[in-house]
Parts: structure tokens; sequence; C-alpha cells
């Protein structure tokens, strides 16, 4: 579903990305860990088209992401760490104005779909900047599910929101299991083992580990031990 060879991306001087493979497999929930500044975000952004690598390759569902980005673009749902929503707009009117831009058809069941999944329906007439903010990275999560990709790419899905909306968003998560492949870019170890069936761990833009979670009970250990003395971007 997802394939990345020696994926690289230069910004000036400093390699934020350098030389990452990886494969993600239909059906899998993969968690993409690292510290700030690893290099996630700058990888997710090359694998849903809005940054260009520097070197590399990337096939969605076996689209050459580079050569064809609209294609590649329209096997996956996108959440990005700050959804950028439209917060006058009622969240049906939203998402009928995202499904309408991706060309979706029978967009009245798309919609409801979407806010069934995300688990928003009960809120589909209120106005999005009256929503909490667990409310609103749902109305997120309905925007990446509208067009039913086969994919999903969130990134730090649950941040910012208080526990029990992470508890809540976690099983929604969860339930895409084996309907859909998620890749879910986060810093937070209790992230990845609620969720995920396997995780990759970047230090520095280089992957440093690949392995299921049956692998390691000592995720928090191994973690420390495997990106000790990386310095974060805001810190460097």
């Amino acid at each position: 579903m997802i394939e990345v060879d020696a994926l690289s991306r230069r910004y000036g001087s400093r390699l934020a990305v350098d030389q990452l493979s990886f494969r993600v497999e239909r059906g899998e929930i993969v968690g993409f860990l690292g510290p700030n500044g690893a290099g996630k975000t700058t990888t997710l952004r090359m694998l849903t088209g809005y940054l260009a690598p520097t070197a590399g390759k990337i096939r969605i569902d076996g689209i050459d992401a580079v050569g064809n980005s609209i294609q590649a673009r329209s096997r996956l749902g996108y959440m990005p760490e700050r959804v950028p929503l439209y917060r006058e707009m009622r969240v049906q009117e939203y998402l009928r104005h995202r499904a309408s831009l991706k060309h979706v058809g029978e967009l009245r069941s798309a919609v409801d779909r979407a806010l069934e999944l995300a688990g928003v329906a009960d809120s589909k007439n209120r106005i999005i900047g009256q929503l909490s903010k667990g409310y609103r990275q749902r109305v997120g999560l309905a925007e990446a599910l509208i067009a039913d990709p086969p994919l999903l790419i969130l990134d730090e899905p649950t941040s910012g929101l208080d526990p029990n909306q992470v508890r809540q968003f976690r099983k929604l998560v969860r339930g895409f299991a084996r309907s859909k492949t998620v890749f879910l870019s986060t810093h937070i170890l209790s992230e990845v083992q609620a969720v995920c069936d396997r995780v990759i761990i970047i230090r520095e833009g280089q992957k440093v580990a690949d392995l299921t979670l049956d692998e390691t009970t000592e995720l928090e250990d191994m973690f420390a031990e495997l990106t000790i003395g990386s310095v974060s971007e805001e810190e460097s």
C-alpha cells in the first residue's frame, strides 16, 4: 500500500529525511514514531504530495506518487496535525464542500458515511467553530474519509485532546483495522501501543527500527535508547 525507497529531503544544507525506506502493507495500522524534529511531518508531506522529495521513490497503492501525484493522492485521505477547517461553516456543509472539490459521486451518501465513521453525525448541523477540539479533530477525520480512500495518513491526530477525547479517537482508529490501511505519525508512545500493529521509529531523518508491537514489551525503553541525544528542530 505504501512503498518508500531511499527517500530524502534537503532544506538547504540540512538533511531532514535521509535515505528512508519502508513498506506498509494493506490493512495494517502502522505507527510512525520519533522525537520532535525527527522528520516525521516532512515524510508525511512527501507521501501526500504536498512536498517533493529531493531524492527517492514513493508508491501509493502501486502508483508512482512523484510522477502521478494526483492519481496517488486520490487513493489516500490525509489528516494533518493542524486541520484547516472553515470554522464559520456547519459540519455537514463543510463536508459537502470538500466532497464536491474531490469530485465524490453520490455526495449525500458519502457525507453521511464519513459522518458516521468519524463519530460526528450527532453534530452535523453545528457550526465548526463552536465545537470542542476533540470534535473538530473528528471533522478533520471525516474530511479524510469523505472519498472512502483505502489509505489514511494521520499526523499527530490526538494532539491537544483531553484524555477522554484521546480514548474516543483511538477507538475510532482501531475500528478501521483490516478495512483500511492507517499510517499514523506521533511522538506519543502510548498512542502506538494502543492502536498499532507495527512501529517504525526514525531519528534525525533515518529509520532506526521497524518491528511489530509483539516484538517488544519495553517500547519506552527502546525508544529512549534509539533516540537519545537527538535534538528537535526547535532546540537546534
